[in-house]
């Protein structure tokens, strides 16, 4: 029997992005298209990641369940976005979270005053286990959108090592170096490993 779980999300891009991570040793799976996931109520990625997991646990029993959540923290904002990545502006919409922080940092003109980190927290549910696994990558808020690939905040996104946006480069780099990559990653081997 093949090595799979479920995807406690409905957000087709991060799906296709970590169904790239994963690769064909395991499947990833969505959930029932009638399931509506509630809003995200916890204080932290990692508690948000357990609540996603834990939700669509009520409905798949004997498999095992991934939730994931992720987010921009802003040094100079004191972290903002954070947990509120997804709906910065009141709503979930990309160009108007992005136009929002890139308003609050205006007056940040030096390049070490617009550090930033991605993290993600991922939880694994299901035969009697829950783990966290966690990535991050730090990074500079650039001064207007660049690149047109990637989602979120992946235009306003710079990592110093290549001196481009996430939306600058294709997804199989960014599969390589992001924070979502790492986690998924490390979830990836725990899995293969257990089941060898």
């Amino acid at each position: 029997m093949k090595l799979c779980f479920y995807l406690a999300t409905k957000n087709k891009n991060k799906v296709k992005e970590i169904k790239k991570i994963i690769g064909d040793k395991i499947e990833v799976l969505l959930p029932p298209n009638s399931i509506k996931f509630p809003e995200e109520t916890g204080k932290t990625f990692k508690e948000n990641a357990y609540l996603k997991a834990k939700f669509l646990s009520r409905f798949i029993k004997n498999d095992y369940i991934v939730g994931e959540d992720s987010g921009l923290l802003v040094e100079k904002l004191n972290g903002l976005p954070g947990v509120n990545s997804a709906r910065f502006s009141g709503e979930r919409d990309d160009i108007k979270n992005i136009k929002k922080l890139l308003e609050m940092m205006k007056n940040f003109k030096n390049k070490e005053d617009r550090k930033a980190k991605f993290i993600t927290y991922i939880c694994l549910i299901g035969k009697g286990e829950k783990k966290f696994f966690k990535g991050e990558i730090e990074g500079y808020i650039t001064f207007r959108p660049r690149g047109k690939n990637g989602f979120g905040y992946d235009p306003i996104f710079e990592i110093p090592e290549i001196k481009k946006t996430f939306a600058q480069i294709s997804l199989e780099e960014k599969n390589k170096i992001s924070h979502r990559a790492k986690a998924f990653v490390k979830l990836k081997n725990y899995l293969i490993k257990k089941f060898k």
